[in-house]
């Protein structure tokens, strides 16, 4: 992919052919702005929720054919969606950038990850679905297998941040499962959603297999947990709670990617200079917008002085910009609600005593929305950004002392989605890793190491969530094991007590003998 010099703007006929996409009956409108000019981008159509009931129900006919369609057609219609999303990278960075205000760079995280997710998915969904036999409790007089049936309509709510890479890790593998799939679009990463749907329509899935709603959450979003058969979700803690209750009452499944408050510890073993870039991508990669990113660096006394120097020089001399190309190291919040969190968490920990190692601004001649990556020393538990999700450019610095120390501090907070340990010795980082309270933990970097491996489950304990995503628990979240046991005829099994009286003593024999020869 070439670097681009072209204009912030998108081609209106390409929006328009876009946003024609959306499932929306009536006339209404919402106007989304781009955070890269603060001015008005284009209008995207509101769904209702008949709207989604009405998509729900096609989705569910269309879900009928494409699975009993099977693997092999799968496979080859998910390869050529990944074939057209490499093909189309250029447009796919384009919206990315201009709907999220983040660099190309961390734009082409999300392309890739898109493209990775469906690969692995096409390939991959037969081996993990594929009905297999068990071993029976009764061998020889009874056989077993096990086959996974599509639960049939996924709903899928997905955020503004990662707009096309999360909706890639749900959608693609409930696709490849043999679901059908309405989703329910952040008006910001709308346009991104549309046009990766678009490559998949473009490959041959069908159109109603994939619909994609637009609307508020009170009305769309709920609309969808009332009518799919499953649920993603991946929001805030709050909201996914209340999905969670409303999926439980139910009686549906529901995977929930939620907050995070992400640690890194780093150890006095490492290269200051190393570990400092490390930790400034690992904070501020998309301006830590990204439910995996680090806000909490632990840092060992001993290395303390020359790390926090490397760490300031670093974001001091960082490139913030808004091009459509490879110029720029950081890039803008994506929207003033965003702004205002970020200041409001500032602002807060600065009354408080808290002390700016570097940052701290808005920086309006990047773009309305734009604030220099900040790092806070002198943090402490009465301050907001101590303990709750700051989901943009702060990032807050303490000193620990051992590691035994850091470990303690890491695990102290209701959340567990992601978590950074920072060393030389790789021993010594696996110990550390294997006491970390976290869904995934990185070694020697922030999040790209766990976040990349699609073949490996992605999810959070605690309040970051229930359920995975990516690999072979990812897939499995979109059916339904059923089991199927076949009586062969060799003996007739017994209904009357004077049949049991007579095979009581083979059955006990044979619980005996099961469990010397070790067989389960």
């Amino acid at each position: 992919m070439r670097p681009r010099t072209v204009s912030p703007e998108q081609p209106a006929n390409l929006n328009s052919n876009l946003v024609g996409d959306v499932i929306a009956s009536g006339s209404d409108t919402v106007t989304v702005v781009s955070p890269r000019t603060g001015e008005p981008h284009h209008e995207l159509p509101r769904s209702s929720a008949d709207d989604v009931r009405d998509a729900v129900a096609r989705a569910r006919l269309a879900q009928a054919a494409w699975a009993r369609a099977g693997f092999g057609h799968r496979r080859r219609v998910l390869l050529r969606a990944h074939d057209l999303l490499l093909e189309r990278a250029d447009q796919l960075l384009d919206l990315i950038q201009t709907e999220s205000g983040k660099t190309r760079g961390q734009a082409l995280e999300e392309v890739y990850q898109a493209a990775s997710v469906t690969r692995y998915n096409a390939l991959q969904a037969s081996r993990a679905l594929r009905g297999r036999r068990v071993r029976s409790g009764l061998p020889l007089l009874v056989s077993t297998r096990v086959k996974y049936r599509p639960k049939g309509v996924a709903g899928v709510i997905t955020p503004w941040n990662y707009a096309l890479s999360l909706a890639a890790m749900d959608v693609v593998p409930a696709l490849a499962a043999g679901c059908a799939v309405v989703q329910k679009a952040d008006d910001q990463g709308a346009l991104s959603i549309l046009a990766l749907r678009r490559a998949f329509i473009d490959a041959g899935v069908p159109e109603a297999l994939w619909a994609v709603a637009s609307g508020e959450a009170s009305v769309v979003g709920e609309a969808l947990t009332d009518e799919a058969d499953y649920i993603c979700f991946t929001g805030s803690t709050a909201t996914g709670r209340r999905i969670a209750e409303k999926a439980g009452r139910r009686l549906i499944g529901a995977s929930l990617e939620l907050g995070g408050k992400n640690p890194m510890i780093v150890l006095d073993d490492v290269d200051a200079e190393r570990a400092a870039a490390d930790a400034v991508y690992a904070c501020f990669a998309a301006m830590g917008q990204l439910c995996v990113s680090i806000e909490r660096i632990y840092v060992h006394a001993r290395i303390a002085g020359p790390f926090t120097k490397a760490l300031v020089d670093r974001l001091s001399a960082a490139r913030l910009g808004a091009a459509l190309d490879y110029t720029s190291d950081f890039g803008s919040l994506a929207s003033a609600a965003q702004l205002e969190r970020v200041r409001a968490h500032l602002d807060d920990a600065v009354a408080k005593g808290a002390t700016v190692l570097v940052g701290g601004q808005p920086r309006p001649d990047i773009g309305p929305w734009a604030f220099s990556p900040t790092v806070l020393t002198g943090v402490t538990p009465d301050m907001r950004v101590y303990s709750e999700e700051t989901f943009g450019a702060i990032a807050s610095l303490y000193l620990v002392h051992s590691d035994e120390e850091a470990v303690l501090a890491a695990n102290a907070s209701e959340y567990g989605l992601n978590a950074a340990v920072l060393a030389r010795s790789p021993a010594r980082a696996r110990r550390i890793a294997d006491a970390l309270a976290a869904g995934s933990v990185n070694i020697g970097e922030g999040y790209r190491g766990s976040f990349s491996s699609v073949a490996a489950p992605m999810g959070g304990i605690k309040a970051s969530g229930l359920g995975r995503r990516n690999g072979p628990e990812g897939l499995r979240r979109f059916v339904d094991p059923v089991t199927v046991s076949r009586a062969t005829g060799l003996i007739r099994l017994p209904g009357t007590g004077a049949e049991f009286e007579a095979l009581a003593r083979p059955f006990l024999l044979l619980a005996r003998v099961l469990k010397a020869i070790r067989r389960a």
